[in-house]
């Protein structure tokens, strides 16, 4: 009997609870203090470079001010959307379950398997990081 394996998302749901949230917010966090040394970064750096450019080529340094500007706004508008998503976060309900990620798994397939049954949506819920339930759609 012929089989093949093959490999299917498992969705990991958090069942939400201080401690998660405290997670969540803490590497939220993290993205927008990264985001922000860019910007800082990207401003140092601008101001450097335009200073001397400005003096050899107005226009070139126009239109790389303009490029940075953008480059920064872009930045800040992720830093917006990651204090939304804090702010989300915050308003999570204790109890309530939170898709946290995606992992990969693999399932053998075999002649005879219902596809659906075999690759359909599984799920693995945890708590506080402990496996508390695996479930199949």
């Amino acid at each position: 009997m012929a089989s093949v394996t093959v490999t299917r998302a498992v969705t990991v749901r958090a069942i939400v609870t201080e401690q998660l949230k405290k997670e969540l917010v803490e590497e939220l966090q993290e993205m927008a203090n990264e985001t922000q040394r860019r910007i800082d970064q990207m401003d140092f750096e601008a101001r450097r470079y335009l200073a001397d450019l400005q003096r050899t080529n107005l226009n070139q340094a126009m239109a790389v001010r303009k490029q940075i500007e953008a480059e920064k706004s872009k930045h800040e508008g992720a830093k917006k959307d990651i204090a939304d998503r804090i702010n989300d976060v915050q308003k999570l309900e204790l109890g309530s379950e939170f898709p946290r990620m995606t992992l990969e798994s693999q399932v053998e397939i075999n002649e005879g398997d219902n596809l659906l049954d075999k690759i359909g949506r599984t799920e693995i819920v945890v708590k506080d990081g402990v496996v508390v339930e695996i479930r199949n759609a």
